[in-house]
């Protein structure tokens, strides 16, 4: 699929948290997403919910990353926690291709792919109470205040993600951007229905299975400080 068949199909919702940007897309990139994503892909499928238990063929815990970049994350949590199912959304066609190669390589069988849109998927596809965790890893920042209403952490976010939660179900999301981790406390402790696993009301501590992604490594190397958010379904 083209950037621009692509772009066409993101039109249903005025403001974004992401903008298609004209990354290189490799060779090997390209060839991945043309003979792997129909094998580990899921098609965007406005209300159709996703029955779990048929894409995977087994009854294991759901976990979703939004925007996983290049994979990172996705494909080392999933090699580590082979009895967890992972749904991974991402927008960029050049990290698609690169998670569907090192899905390939390790053969992974708990990992499928949605290319599109995260808030429609989970208005769309996803079936209440479904998803343990969710995971929201290092978005965009949208640093000027006039782009503050592109971040995806938005009170209405908060509560859509809190509908797909299971009860017990964790929220976690990171940034090595201070002025975007309080903006995230802020929103996500207007939901009645997250609990913050920190009972003091701030950051946690970075769980041990929560892989160091390159934009965390690079954040680091600039003197940012990561700032992790849990909060549990209740």
């Amino acid at each position: 699929m083209t950037e621009q068949a692509f772009s066409a199909r993101l039109t249903s919702r005025s403001i974004r948290s992401f903008v298609i940007r004209n990354g290189r897309l490799t060779k090997a990139q390209a060839a991945a997403i043309d003979t792997l994503l129909p094998r580990y892909g899921i098609e965007y499928c406005e209300d159709q919910l996703l029955d779990f238990s048929a894409i995977f063929t087994q009854e294991n815990p759901v976990w979703m990353e939004i925007g996983f970049g290049n994979g990172d994350a996705l494909i080392d949590m999933a090699s580590r926690y082979p009895n967890t199912n992972f749904i991974g959304v991402e927008v960029h066609e050049p990290g698609v291709g690169q998670a569907l190669m090192g899905i390939e390589t390790l053969s992974l069988q708990n990992v499928r792919i949605i290319q599109h849109d995260a808030i429609e998927i989970l208005q769309h596809m996803i079936p209440a109470s479904a998803l343990q965790r969710v995971l929201l890893f290092f978005p965009d920042p949208w640093r000027k205040k006039r782009h503050f209403k592109r971040r995806i952490v938005q009170k209405d976010f908060v509560e859509l993600v809190a509908d797909k939660l299971e009860s017990g179900g964790v929220l976690h999301c990171a940034t090595d951007w201070q002025d975007y981790a309080q903006w995230m406390l802020d929103k996500i402790s207007t939901c009645e229905r997250l609990e913050n696993q920190n009972k003091t009301g701030g950051y946690s501590s970075r769980p041990e299975w929560r892989t160091r992604t390159r934009f965390e490594q690079r954040g680091e190397r600039l003197g940012h400080t990561v700032s992790d958010l849990l909060y549990t379904r209740i």
